[in-house]
């Protein structure tokens, strides 16, 4: 493990160089680690590919329950809780790789999220003694399912502005809870849900342990949703539900921060929940290009379509490789921080709110790679893909929530590029001198030193130390500009989130590579560095609008002539084929049958 003080800190990404022996990459899973996540998989290939249908009918309300305490029963639902609260109690990377597996799961992926992670981790991280005691054995076991009951009809990404009250008794034993709570996840067959609602007139909220047997809750009818349907999604009212003072969850007013904290393990966890799916759409879509014959030959050999099973590979790689980049680095930190004599919920909720940038890249790319994936998939399919007989047309249909849910990704957007800005205001992370030498830079006569490029990666790397100047260089003077106003500045915020985003990712997959180098050779990962290539191609040209599109946004005349200079020098790169790259990575993936990386 890595020491705090070595370790980087959430957001210095942008400024500071990481080696590719201090990350952690899948292919280092441990086999304890890897025989879970085969066990994982068995659970799926079991009890849910056979009942898909099934589950996403609805019309047994049984089904998902049984589903859902056989998962229990496993030890699945009690990864991230300790032992001594009968879990598992496995590490953080670990519980990203479950949500990964079971991002395969269709609606059940959903079910599986809402009661491990925003259900069941708030009592983990901000219970007392004796509510850890009373409810995390059952909820670890799935004997209880759980809920999140925060957002309102008025209420949802300003999730504090909620109406929902409680009201203290007169005997002063009871909270009586009164509102309105919609979307969600597993409300029909929980029994236990997280409620935030404000006392008095009060500021903030503040969270609520609230048993279903405690009285005075009703529930409308099941959503009609446009995909995850077997996941159940409800509003929830309360009618003077009676709560035990003893249920209040943390202090009084401190709801606010437990959703916002628990939000950020929803976000970095989402990024790793959608990677069982990307993969299974992507290893549906290789075996059905070479069964689908067209002009007497199989599709796969076609240009197109080996362009569409490549990109779908790359990017796949290239979010897994970011995602279990944060999980360790968070992971890293809680060790730190409980070394130096943090509690254990203490230590994992500071290294959670330290990366709570990387954690809303997670959220916010792999929620888009998943989206790309099976939009490809539906067109690898043709007609197939449209009809409700394939895979396909549900893979569609249930991806389009990740893009939503968990804070949207325009919100997820504005809100790591806030985080930053403030952690700059504060001294936390010296962001503005180094964009004070980008500024310096783009006035000086150019330096024509040449660098030594022979080395594997060595070229790669000296075009991302550039990609970290358009964002040091535009994130500079747009803040200089703009100044508190940046923040209203929603479309700037959104180019610079987009910069930052693909610096994070192709960083994670060029680091990821070089590791796998060191460990197998260059010629066993020749497709690790074709996809890498590839993709910091792409990033260059998305890196190179989302800046144009910032600077015209609040730059003129001389200024924005000089930065458009500096853009074009930070964006260069050598062109490379990348057509005859995505056709080498396609052809690996067709002599293997799958997703093979």
């Amino acid at each position: 493990m890595t020491t705090i003080s070595k370790s980087i800190q959430g957001g210095e990404f942008l400024i500071r160089e990481t080696e590719a022996q201090d990350v952690f990459i899948p292919e280092q899973f441990s086999e304890e680690q890897k025989m879970m996540a085969q066990a994982c998989q068995d659970f799926i290939d079991t009890e849910i590919t056979p009942n898909i249908e099934e589950i996403d009918s609805m019309k047994n309300p049984d089904l998902v329950p049984s589903i859902f305490k056989k998962a229990g029963e496993l030890g699945l639902l009690g990864v991230s809780v300790p032992e001594q609260y009968g879990g598992l109690g496995m590490s953080f990377n670990t519980s990203m790789l479950i949500a990964d597996i079971i991002g395969a799961a269709g609606s059940f992926s959903t079910t599986y999220g809402a009661h491990t992670g925003i259900g069941t981790l708030p009592i983990l991280y901000y219970g007392n003694e004796e509510q850890k005691q009373k409810y995390l054995p059952k909820l670890a076991t799935g004997e209880w399912a759980a809920c999140y009951c925060l957002t309102e009809p008025d209420a949802g990404s300003d999730a504090n502005s909620g109406k929902t009250k409680a009201t203290l008794s007169e005997d002063g034993k009871h909270y009586l809870i009164n509102g309105q709570k919609m979307w969600i996840s597993n409300a029909g067959f929980a029994d236990i849900f997280i409620v935030f609602a404000k006392i008095e007139d009060d500021k903030n909220l503040t969270a609520f342990i609230v048993e279903k047997t405690f009285g005075g809750i009703t529930m409308n009818e099941e959503e009609k949703k446009m995909g995850i349907k077997g996941s159940s999604t409800r509003q929830v009212f309360f009618n003077d539900c009676p709560v035990p003072v003893e249920n209040m969850l943390s202090d009084r007013q401190n709801g606010f921060k437990i959703a916002v904290n628990i939000l950020n393990i929803g976000r970095v966890k989402l990024g790793a929940g959608v990677l069982g799916g990307v993969r299974t759409v992507t290893s549906l879509a290789v075996k059905y290009s070479t069964e689908r014959k067209q002009f007497g030959t199989s599709i796969n050999s076609f240009g197109a379509v080996k362009r569409m099973l490549a990109e779908m590979a790359v990017r796949t790689y290239v979010s897994e490789s970011l995602c279990y980049r944060a999980g360790q680095d968070i992971e890293d930190r809680m060790d730190a921080l409980e070394a130096e004599g943090l509690s254990d919920a203490d230590a994992k909720l500071k290294a959670l709110e330290q990366f709570a940038i990387e954690a809303a890249i997670a959220k916010v790319h792999g929620s888009e790679v998943l989206d790309f994936v099976v939009d490809q998939g539906v067109q690898v399919y043709g007609g197939m893909g449209y009809s409700a007989d394939a895979p396909m047309e549900r893979a569609y249909r249930d991806a389009r929530i990740a893009r939503i849910y968990e804070g949207t990704n325009e919100i997820n957007r504005m809100l790591m590029v806030g985080m930053l800005l403030k952690r700059a205001m504060k001294g936390e992370i010296n962001l503005f001198e180094p964009a004070m030498a980008v500024a310096n830079e783009l006035t000086a006569v150019p330096s024509f030193e040449t660098v030594d490029t022979s080395e594997l990666f060595a070229a790669e790397k000296e075009v991302l130390k550039k990609l970290k100047k358009v964002f040091l260089m535009v994130g500079g003077k747009a803040a200089m500009a703009l100044q508190d106003k940046i923040e209203d500045e929603q479309e700037v915020m959104m180019n610079l989130a987009d910069v930052m985003i693909e610096i994070y990712a192709v960083e994670s997959a060029i680091l990821r590579t070089e590791k796998l180098v060191g460990i197998q050779g260059e010629e066993a990962c020749k497709n690790q560095i074709a996809m890498s290539q590839v993709y910091l191609s792409e990033a260059v040209d998305k890196i190179n609008a989302a800046a144009k599109e910032g600077i015209a946004s609040f730059a003129k005349g001389d200024e924005q002539k000089v930065m458009l200079m500096g853009l074009k020098r930070f964006t260069k790169i050598d062109l490379i084929n990348t057509k005859e790259l995505r056709r080498q990575i396609a052809d690996y993936m067709i002599e293997q049958g799958k997703y093979p990386f």
